[in-house]
């Protein structure tokens, strides 16, 4: 099931008349919002927890072009998780499934009065354990991987 639907928008295409790189670091960054939302960190949840996520590091990959109109739905596996940090897989996929890109994340939960990591709070810690994940050694094949120029 989605985490996210939305429609490539008229000012996210380039002048290659597909979707700027850009965008899509803004889709996976609004499926993260939809991600704090499914796990009660909406704006109600940050309020009355003084908590919130920040995004420690992301690696983005580009798999297919996406043009003007074309819907989007993203789609979160959670790889990896302790007591204040996810790991998180992201899959940006087209109307009929053609996975376009990726996101993989680490975000990492912050108080937001002390301004420094601090545990989930217990009723986000169960919605994360609720979460769709990834058994131990069985991730998706596009996750974990590295950056680099692959030499013979």
């Amino acid at each position: 099931m989605p985490l996210l639907e939305t429609r490539v928008a008229p000012g996210w295409v380039d002048y290659n008349g597909h979707m700027n790189d850009a965008e899509y670091a803004r889709v996976f960054s609004l499926a993260v919002e939809a991600l704090m939302d499914a796990i009660g960190l909406d704006e109600a949840g940050r309020r009355r927890h003084h908590y919130t996520l920040y995004t420690l590091e992301t690696h983005l990959c580009y798999r297919r072009e996406a043009h003007e109109g074309q819907p989007l739905a993203v789609e979160a596996t959670l790889l990896d998780r302790d007591a204040k940090r996810l790991h998180v897989f992201f899959e940006m996929h087209d109307a009929e499934g053609t996975l376009l890109a990726t996101s993989e994340q680490m975000l990492m939960g912050m108080n937001q009065g002390s301004g420094r990591p601090e545990a989930f709070p217990e009723p986000v810690a169960e919605a994360v354990a609720a979460l769709p994940d990834a058994p131990s050694g069985d991730w998706p094949p596009l996750a974990g991987r590295r950056i680099g120029i692959r030499r013979a």
